[in-house]
């Protein structure tokens, strides 16, 4: 059990001992933290060191202390490229740390005066000849150095020579380190930016374009051409991914009707979830929504308007999927010789056989690999995996890291609803975001809490992705609260969180549920379901949506993850957290931060102060601030009174400083 001379312990972001690497994507600001200390008075210092996948080291931080009296430090680092990337703390003795503490108190105090200058003088003689040190810093260094041994001026201005600005910076760009003790170096893995941030949109393809043919009053599904004709509107909402629910073809076995039933009338589309059919499987197209000439049609227009294309990957099978024929190995197969179909207690799924991994691993791996690059071949940049919680974490550590390989821009979404081990275990192996709890989290001790967990250290490797709700999952707090609650949770998901996703109809307040289940009565999944968006305008939340994308493209502060602090208010149904990046961290060069203020309570005005101490606002004076979802400007101190009727304004969005 080595430790080095200065010890560096518990360094972060570290998941199981480097096992697994931190995540990041580029341009984003990492929080490297370390526990640094050494025996004695002497000071202790410690550099960040960020390392590129070449194995230079690229870049380097000062830490700095932030916890007092706990030896913890932090620095950030950014890296600038995607790839495998490192990092490392280094402590060491600081030299000129320890003597201006030291003289400082010595010669104000007239003890061992010129000792102390003396002393002085051979530090900075030292930090003068480092390699590397421009020639204006050791010139500086050297002139102070040659300050303190000049017996004319008093002492107290010889020490101040020593102690100026100016040495301070100069020896902060070229510290003088002694003792130098390095961690390990662990592992960072780094992303493109949507990774990150972005913001999804849900559809069925299937219900964008869908009528009831006049002649013989049975449905007619839409197509992907007919889908594509949604993709304006899409991305005029300011969204930057389209997700597509499967489109592969749809089995007959046991297909489901209308609200899960087992009774389906022939005019029943199916669940796109129980897929396979003589037509093909989880590499073809359900043949009513068109062929592969479509889809590429569909995925260039959603190109042409700044649209990437999300495809849903449910590794589960229609009785009819050609891969019950061909491998019934893949599946299980019960005491009386039938496949066991899926279960979620008290859920029944007899439209899906799910897989078994245990047979022939490496046969399903394959497989699925090939899938894959069928649809990457297409233009697919990113899929939503359905219940990856049910399958090996082994597989999925082969098969993202083979994508990864060959295709590092391709993002994956983790649908894991499951235990936190589960779901942090998955990130862990490769997934590059994950679905959370939030859709559950609906008091403010709740939110305050969950909201610091996921922008945690947690975030270091588990990406949150906020929905308020999905095609699966209509939570109560929203079949209750109608359009003032669907607001608020949209303000909450797309500024709590740098990436947020909404289903379909989100904008037309689709809240009554199923009996008895988390769940929209006529849920889509079973039928068709096209949409009036014309009645969506008066209901404000289109434009609510459209207003809170063009919020997070003008903040970079709210494309970040680990910079989320909860602010504290006087009020149960008031949350409030702020979002800050500074000049350094910022692509704009100027920093930013954005505070956000919501009323959870959607019958009543609720009004309290809101503590904005930690945003380094000016103790002395009002600061004017804009609320960039209102317009209006306002004059907050750091104690803001705030009063937000939900009939009005559920929430303030304040852009506090910047640009």
């Amino acid at each position: 059990m080595a430790i080095g001379r200065i010890p560096v312990v518990d360094v972060s972001p570290v998941a199981e001992e480097g096992r697994f690497p931190a995540k990041a994507v580029v341009g984003e600001a990492v929080p490297v933290r370390a526990t640094v200390f050494r025996e004695g008075h002497d000071a202790v210092a410690a550099t960040a060191v960020l390392v590129d996948p070449d194995g230079r080291d690229h870049a380097w931080a000062r830490m700095v202390d932030i916890a007092p009296g706990l030896d913890r430090l932090e620095a950030r680092l950014v890296p600038d490229r995607e790839g495998r990337w490192g990092f490392r703390v280094e402590g060491w003795s600081d030299p000129y740390g320890t003597w201006s503490h030291d003289a400082a108190i010595k010669v104000a105090a007239g003890v061992d005066v010129e000792l102390m200058l003396t002393e002085g003088a051979l530090v900075l003689d030292r930090a003068a000849r480092q390699p590397d040190l421009s020639a204006q810093d050791a010139q500086t260094l050297a002139d102070a150095a040659h300050a303190l041994r000049d017996p004319d001026p008093d002492p107290q201005t010889r020490l101040a020579t020593g102690l100026s600005p100016q040495v301070r910076d100069a020896l902060t760009r070229h510290p003088l380190r002694d003792l130098v003790t390095s961690s390990p170096t662990y592992p960072l893995v780094v992303d493109r930016p949507l990774a990150l941030a972005g913001a999804w949109y849900e559809i069925f393809p299937r219900s964008h374009g869908a009528h009831l043919d006049p002649e013989t009053g049975t449905w007619v599904s839409g197509t992907l051409r007919t889908a594509a004709e949604a993709l304006p509107r899409i991305a005029g909402l300011g969204f930057d991914v389209v997700y597509l629910t499967p489109i592969h073809p749809i089995g007959s076995t046991f297909k489901k009707g209308r609200n899960n039933s087992l009774d389906a009338h022939p005019d029943d589309p199916g669940s796109p979830y129980a897929i396979g059919s003589e037509a093909g499987g989880h590499d073809a197209i359900e043949p009513s929504l068109g062929t592969f000439d479509d889809f590429d049609y569909f995925v260039a227009r959603a190109r042409e308007l700044g649209l990437e294309v999300a495809l849903d990957v449910a590794l589960q099978c229609s009785p009819d999927h050609p891969w019950v024929r061909e491998h019934p190995e893949w599946f299980t197969t019960r005491a009386d010789g039938s496949i066991a179909y899926a279960e979620n207690p008290p859920k029944k799924y007899q439209d899906i056989y799910p897989l078994n991994f245990d047979n022939d691993p490496v046969g399903i791996e394959h497989e699925i690999r090939r899938v894959l690059q069928v649809w990457i071949d297409h233009g697919v940049t990113a899929f939503r995996v359905d219940n990856p919680h049910t399958k090996p974490l082994d597989f999925w550590a082969r098969l993202l890291a083979d994508v990864r390989a060959s295709h590092p821009d391709v993002v994956f979404l983790s649908e894991a609803f499951t235990r936190p081990a589960m779901m942090q275990t998955l990130a862990k192996v490769g997934f590059h975001q994950s679905y959370t709890y939030f859709t559950w989290r609906n008091t403010k001790d709740e939110l305050e809490e969950y909201l610091q967990e996921v922008s945690g250290e947690q975030g270091s490797w588990m990406r949150p992705s906020f929905w308020p709700t999905t095609h699966d999952i209509l939570p109560p707090y929203l079949q209750a609260t109608g359009v003032r609650g669907f607001a608020v949770r949209a303000v909450l998901a797309a500024l709590g969180s740098p990436t947020w996703g909404i289903y379909s109809g989100y904008e037309l307040v689709e809240n009554v549920p199923r009996p008895g289940v988390e769940e929209q009565i006529d849920n889509e999944k079973y039928e068709f379901k096209p949409r009036d968006w014309v009645d969506a305008e008066p209901l404000g939340i289109a434009t609510l949506l459209r207003r809170l994308n063009e919020i997070r493209a003008a903040h970079p502060a709210l494309r970040q993850l680990r910079n989320l602090h909860v602010l504290p208010t006087t009020d149960d149904s008031l949350v409030a957290f702020a979002k800050h990046l500074d000049a350094e961290h910022s692509p704009t060069g100027v920093a930013d931060t954005v505070a956000v203020v919501v009323n959870l309570d959607t019958e009543n005005a609720r009004e309290g102060v809101v503590d904005l101490s930690s945003l380094g606002l000016d103790p002395s004076r009002t600061t004017l601030v804009r609320d960039v979802l209102s317009d209006e400007t306002y004059a907050w101190g750091q104690q803001a009174y705030v009063r937000l009727d939900p009939w009005y304004r559920v929430a303030h969005v304040v852009h506090v400083g910047g640009a």
